[in-house]
């Protein structure tokens, strides 16, 4: 079976490493956010897992950040940051509540960011990340933190990891990357013509009936307009794509051999379709694409 990868695409991502206790994180007001944006970098994602919290089954879309950079998840969707290296090379980090949209304040504390060169060998970096309270934060909290990236990377690619950051009385670790990846391990659209053919002609474990149940339908016809909201930190439990093993989203689905698979886009419908007429014998059960 062809080399399944994890990658994502999209602007640029951010993937957080967490560790945090159990209890629930406290209630704190949440103002509504202020600023001008501020020129940055795309932010890539790297990979661990979160830690325990309370998440939405249903798949949902983070919009980019008021300031220009991406947001992403804290706690299972307890919290949201929105992570910007600007051109400046400084780091800063708004806290956000629940619904990304709002900001949270949190207790003033320094972090300590550990940051290195990418593709560079060596130890990394310290750097010191401190608060710097916004209009409206409550007294002895801040909802952003701002750092500035050592002058020997000023200029580079870097990996930025926070081990520890506390939040609701909670502690996560969250980690990001500068990196630009290329896009090129995405399976490609299939043209055209090619896809008629693909999607249209039953063979393998893609049968009649399955072209049936889709709706004699290509995939770019029913998924058209579609937006991939690419995951890459799925929860036990979730569903994955049996292609990038990322988070399915349940709004790109297709019936192959009578089943209703989940995957992440459209183009890794075309890869797996493809996979069931040329090497059926190496489909899975949608029940064992789950993280």
């Amino acid at each position: 079976m062809r080399r399944l990868v994890r990658i994502g695409c999209f602007l640029g991502g951010l993937a957080v490493w967490m560790s945090g206790c159990a209890q629930q994180p406290s209630a704190t007001p949440t103002p509504k956010s202020e600023g001008k944006k501020d020129s940055a970098v795309n932010l890539q994602p790297t990979a661990d897992k979160p830690s325990a919290g309370g998440m939405s089954e249903e798949d949902h879309e983070h919009k980019p950040g008021a300031h220009g950079g991406i947001i992403v998840s804290l706690g299972r969707d307890s919290y949201h940051v929105e992570a910007i290296v600007t051109d400046k090379g400084e780091l800063r980090l708004y806290m956000l509540g629940s619904d990304e949209t709002r900001v949270h304040y949190t207790d003033e504390q320094e972090l300590t960011a550990y940051v290195r060169a990418v593709g560079e060998s060596g130890d990394s970096i310290s750097m010191t990340v401190k608060p710097q309270p916004q209009p409206g934060d409550s007294s002895g909290k801040t909802s952003l933190f701002v750092g500035q990236l050592p002058e020997a990377l000023a200029g580079k690619q870097v990996d930025v990891t926070i081990p520890n950051i506390a939040i609701g009385g909670e502690r996560f670790r969250l980690g990001f990357t500068t990196r630009e990846e290329s896009h090129g391990e995405m399976p490609e659209k299939v043209a055209d013509a090619a896809e008629r053919e693909l999607y249209l002609t039953a063979g393998g474990k893609y049968t009649a009936a399955d072209i049936e149940a889709n709706g004699r339908q290509t995939a770019s016809q029913k998924f058209a307009g579609f937006k991939a909201t690419h995951d890459l930190n799925p929860q036990a439990g979730d569903k994955i794509c049996p292609i990038t093993l990322t988070k399915a989203n349940p709004k790109c689905s297709w019936v192959i051999d009578g089943q209703t698979y989940e995957f992440c886009c459209p183009p890794c419908v075309d890869e797996f379709v493809k996979l069931a007429k040329t090497e059926p014998e190496k489909l899975k059960a949608p029940g064992e694409y789950v993280k």
